[in-house]
């Protein structure tokens, strides 16, 4: 009777452990194929995916550079060219128009491209307006259920499993401790035993089931894929220029133009102004301590 009884709740609460792991593999796997299916009816143009890899910039000097409107020299500095500066000639995509202004706002200064990415507001803001246009055709992509970030689901996981661990300790107990008789007993201590094997296997086979039904990053595996003509059609020689230029923040600021090695030259003037203080200080220090002393000195016989 004992391993009749055993048999029925361990093969209930098998049963309720492993429902949810079932209905979570439903689930998963609906969304990931839904995941799927919007992504491969996705269009992006190749600024889409440079903005969603955060490399438009690149793309669009290098646009530029290609097209003849821009050059850049060995310290990244950009400048116009003579078609850069004729006011008839822009680009057709945003991009790289937005782009070609902001680098004629600060002609004839040199200016870089990574200056112009940071810090130029008109070229800032006239991306965000493009990004933000873009963003609007992308579809809104499901939330893959994983129960992250749900507090009151947590703490009800913690507690089921505490009750099954106690659960478990209580109908292994029994199980080993009662002696069954004839095959029928023997039958339902197997089937109480398995159930309790798969008790302890339910935590990896939810693991498994978020491994099988993972979905990634769909659209980031586009994005990666799609690699801009533009920039890709740069030799080794333009690439370089062009990386150096974005990576050059500080120094080439157009009209603003601050070149950090004056700053530095200005701080060791400030330190060396200082020190000449200090020195003037020190000097009349001494001169001071030298008149205090004179009273005390003896007075000479004349």
């Amino acid at each position: 009777m004992r391993q009749f009884a055993l048999a029925i709740l361990v093969s209930a609460v098998t049963a309720a452990v492993y429902g949810p792991v079932a209905l979570l593999w439903w689930r998963r796997a609906r969304v990931r194929s839904r995941r799927l299916r919007l992504v491969a009816a996705v269009e992006l143009e190749p600024y889409d995916s440079a903005l969603l890899r955060q490399e438009a910039t690149e793309a669009a000097a290098a646009e530029l550079v290609l097209g003849g409107y821009l050059r850049i020299d060995e310290e990244g500095a950009a400048f116009l060219t003579e078609q850069g500066r004729d006011p008839a000639r822009t680009p057709a995509h945003p991009m790289p128009a937005a782009l070609l202004e902001a680098v004629r706002r600060h002609d004839p200064e040199p200016v870089s491209i990574g200056w112009i990415d940071w810090c130029d507001d008109g070229y800032l803001e006239q991306r965000s307006a493009y990004r933000s246009e873009r963003d609007a055709l992308l579809p809104k992509l499901p939330r893959m259920p994983d129960g992250q970030g749900n507090t009151f689901l947590a703490c009800c996981s913690c507690v089921g499993i505490a009750l099954v661990m106690l659960f478990w300790l209580l109908a292994g107990a029994l199980l080993v401790t009662g002696r069954p008789h004839g095959l029928r007993e023997w039958a339902f201590t197997v089937v109480a035993a398995l159930g309790l094997a798969a008790l302890l296997l339910a935590e990896k086979a939810g693991r498994v089931v978020r491994e099988r039904t993972d979905g990634g990053d769909p659209l980031g595996d586009l994005v990666r894929s799609q690699p801009h003509p533009a920039f890709a059609a740069l030799d080794e020689e333009q690439r370089t220029l062009v990386l150096g230029s974005i990576g050059e923040r500080y120094r080439w600021r157009g009209v603003d133009t601050v070149v950090h090695e004056e700053a530095d030259d200005e701080d060791d003037d400030e330190g060396d102004e200082w020190l000449d203080e200090k020195v003037w200080w020190e000097d009349a220090y001494e001169y001071r301590a030298s008149d205090e002393d004179e009273p005390d000195a003896a007075p000479s016989p004349s």
